[in-house]
């Protein structure tokens, strides 16, 4: 069993680009297994740079 948890992926209510922790933000330095949670406060959309505020969780 795995230590590691990925919590859920995170849309962009403004531009819809989908935050998958599995995969990070490679562009921001953001290391594959992030959370969202975890991200830094000042981390910003790739796509269209809305705050972590204007997303929400991808059911």
């Amino acid at each position: 069993m795995s230590d590691l948890v990925v919590s859920d992926s995170y849309e962009c209510t403004i531009c819809g680009y989908i935050y998958d922790p599995a995969e990070g933000d490679p562009e921001q330095d953001i290391d594959p297994g992030t959370s969202f949670e975890d991200l830094p406060d000042d981390w910003v959309c790739p796509e269209c740079g809305a705050s972590k505020e204007d997303f929400v969780m991808v059911e």
